[in-house]
């Protein structure tokens, strides 16, 4: 039997002069996923005590989502969208792009995708 891994790992890191939240997204994401991380990514939010939050989201080994994750997702971003000021998502996969592009309609700060980590960041500390 093979094992799967999918889920998301939450940090608070710090670039020059900027902290951000980071998140690595990993395999199919499903509903039981969420409700498991939504708790952890909220407590994660408290702890940023700037105005806005920026974001790096390391989305190269992220397969997807399960059609209930997607909607865990929507809910997400609902709520807490307007705390964001900037979302780098690093991946190097079309459909990520296009997601990235989505998901821009739903949070109110910028939202890029980039296919190399070093500029995502260069792009969050401007």
């Amino acid at each position: 039997m093979e094992l799967t891994r999918h889920g998301l790992n939450i940090g608070l890191e710090r670039s020059g002069e900027q902290f951000y939240l980071s998140l690595k997204v990993s395999g199919k994401l499903t509903h039981e996923d969420y409700q498991s991380m939504t708790p952890m990514l909220e407590a994660a939010l408290t702890e940023i005590t700037s105005p806005k939050v920026n974001a790096f989201i390391d989305a190269v080994d992220l397969e997807g989502w399960e059609p209930r994750a997607v909607w865990d997702d929507f809910k997400l971003a609902l709520k807490h969208g307007n705390e964001f000021e900037k979302i780098a998502i690093y991946g190097y996969k079309k459909w990520q792009s296009v997601a990235a592009r989505l998901s821009s309609w739903f949070i109110s700060g910028e939202v890029k995708f980039f296919d190399d980590p070093k500029q995502a960041l260069q792009w969050l500390n401007q």
